[in-house]
């Protein structure tokens, strides 16, 4: 071929849409695949031709059904795809069900030839599970963060509201979606082309991977008090071995008594039992997340003694440890009843 025509050519493969295949597991949640999907569409629209094209995948190859009980017709199963697409893997509520062995082989035979493979929501789980993120930095819904670290040793979890590392990229899930692909987009076309959807999306703040998935401690609580929040923090921090009022209250410069008072005056509980909810928390998750004991999960959240672990829970959550990871119905699932 003439050196021209293979320039010719060159410039056409490079200007080809990009394609994008979204894997839709079983219950897989609507807003973070509609803020992955929409995006693409939109700047179609923008550019005035088509810049994305996309194909919904599934194991069947016939239709996915999310979590809000909507059924999505496919266009593909587990087929092979090409090197340059982009492979997004959508979970949702029970992605351990949803990740058969099926999808896993499909991951790591696409991931072996190059393509690019992400996961939107609680999908991160899925591409762990196939070992695609073993030494990659990665990102999942908060409320998932605590099982996923306790399986997943090998992942450099972060909770960022999406990465990008390499060719595995991650979401934390609901409108994350949309800030990694503005990213892409801005990537791919330039930055005005990507500004111009977030306007058409009424998009006005772009996060980036350096902005977390959460409120900030004053936002969350209501509350904007310097020495509250960072007690609050240092609690969040020290859930294994947690740390007495006294030493809370030392690192903040006051006395044990004056923190009593804070925590009433604007939580309308004690230090200690503000702790304790922290503790139970991820306590529930990990019994909800993981396959561990109950006795290593009240040793990870700081309870020496299961009997005073399982007393405490009951107390707070009218039910036992055994008995709440029993309603899951699959022991060891990553069984995610709230996954935006």
């Amino acid at each position: 071929m003439p050196l021209p025509e293979r320039k010719a050519a060159h410039a056409t493969v490079a200007h080809a849409p990009r394609r994008f295949i979204f894997l839709l597991l079983d219950r897989f949640t609507m807003l973070a695949f509609a803020s992955a999907i929409e995006p693409l569409r939109i700047a179609n629209r923008v550019a005035g031709k088509t810049i994305y094209t996309w194909a919904l995948a599934g194991e069947g190859g016939e239709t996915a059904t999310c979590s809000n009980g909507a059924s999505f017709k496919l266009d593909m199963g587990l087929d092979e795809i090409e090197r340059d697409d982009v492979l997004l893997v959508c979970g949702g509520i029970d992605v351990q069900r949803a990740t058969t062995r099926s999808v896993l082989n499909w991951l790591r035979r696409e991931a072996r030839r190059g393509v690019t493979v992400g996961g939107l929501c609680t999908g991160s789980y899925a591409l762990a599970r196939a070992g695609l993120l073993d030494g990659k930095k990665a990102t999942i819904h908060w409320e998932n963060q605590d099982g996923f670290l306790e399986e997943f040793e090998e992942v450099r979890l972060t909770k960022s509201v999406f990465v990008m590392d390499g060719n595995r990229w991650s979401t934390a899930g609901g409108t994350s979606s949309l800030d990694l692909m503005l990213k892409v987009i801005a990537a791919d076309h330039g930055e005005d082309v990507a500004n111009t959807v977030a306007d058409q999306l009424i998009y006005s703040t772009i996060r980036t991977d350096q902005d977390t998935q959460r409120l900030s401690i004053p936002t969350r609580i209501g509350v904007r008090h310097p020495k509250l929040s960072q007690v609050i923090q240092m609690m969040e921090g020290n859930i294994e071995d947690p740390m007495s009022p006294a030493d809370l209250a030392e690192e903040v410069g006051m006395s044990t008594r004056q923190l009593e008072r804070l925590f009433r005056r604007y939580l309308n509980r004690s230090p200690k039992r503000y702790y304790m909810e922290l503790r139970l928390q991820k306590a529930r998750n990990l019994l909800m997340q993981t396959d561990m004991s109950v006795i290593n999960v009240a040793l990870a959240c700081g309870f020496a003694s299961p009997s005073h672990f399982s007393k405490c829970y009951r107390s707070h959550y009218n039910t036992t440890p055994y008995r709440e990871r029993g309603t899951q119905g699959i022991p060891g699932a990553l069984a995610v009843r709230l996954s935006i």
